[in-house]
């Protein structure tokens, strides 16, 4: 039995995995899809302070308190900045790093730096809150911003999932302090194959870095589009 732990990204919540994380469970695997500080069921924790530093902090304490150990740990988009700063945090308990269409930074970059034209986007659409700045509004997503997901049944339940993310989360700078550690674990990537044709080569080579990388032809959010066929590559890279 393998110990899953996934990680979502930004303006999610652990109700994203709701469609992947029960194949994994028939498999016979413990699944964990928490929210972050300030997101999905937590939302009501936003608070000027919580940034990257925060969320990794959230998974490292589940770890710890759940004494979970050879976790494969996935993140999901902004939820690979977080699963790289938690290997950080408690190296020891983490048997594989899963990126999911994720953001894969190096040591001293921020989400803003690795996804520069999104977060800039982003950025442009801010909005102060009881003195938080807040960025992916779902209202102003627009056409394209329910993360490649094109199913109306599925947009629409996101529609009532969906919520501001904090701005300091994609702007605070990854800060390693066991560098080595973290890049000893086993790391695998799960990409979509937009976001394949749209690397910069430097994007590229970090999205097949990984001791194994899978492709699927479909949206950002491919843990809602293609749940079958994440849940076969995870089921695979647990067998690894």
């Amino acid at each position: 039995m393998a110990t899953f732990v996934l990680i979502h990204g930004g303006g999610h919540g652990g109700w994203c995995f709701n469609k992947l994380s029960p194949l994994l469970r028939e498999a016979g695997h413990l699944v964990y899809s928490p929210s972050l500080t300030g997101c999905g069921d937590r939302k009501h924790l936003v608070g000027a302070d919580v940034g990257l530093a925060t969320h990794a902090t959230d998974v490292a304490n589940l770890l710890e308190y759940d004494d979970l150990t050879e976790v494969i740990l996935l993140g999901h988009s902004y939820g690979g900045m977080v699963i790289t700063a938690a290997a950080d945090l408690v190296p020891e308990r983490i048997g594989k790093l899963v990126y999911l269409d994720a953001a894969h930074p190096k040591n001293g970059e921020s989400l803003a730096d690795v996804a520069k034209p999104m977060m800039q986007l982003a950025q442009q659409q801010m909005r102060v809150q009881d003195g938080v700045e807040l960025v992916l509004w779902p209202d102003a997503l627009g056409p394209v911003g329910y993360f490649g997901v094109t199913d109306e049944a599925d947009i629409a339940w996101m529609k009532t999932k969906l919520t501001p993310h904090p701005w300091k989360c994609f702007s605070e700078k990854l800060a390693m302090k066991n560098e080595a550690a973290v890049r000893r674990i086993r790391r695998f990537n799960i990409n979509c194959t937009q976001a394949l044709t749209h690397s910069e080569p430097e994007a590229l080579a970090r999205q097949l870095d990984g001791e194994r990388n899978f492709e699927i032809d479909t949206g950002h959010d491919l843990m809602i589009t293609e749940p079958r066929a994440v849940a076969d590559m995870l089921l695979e890279i647990a067998r690894a």
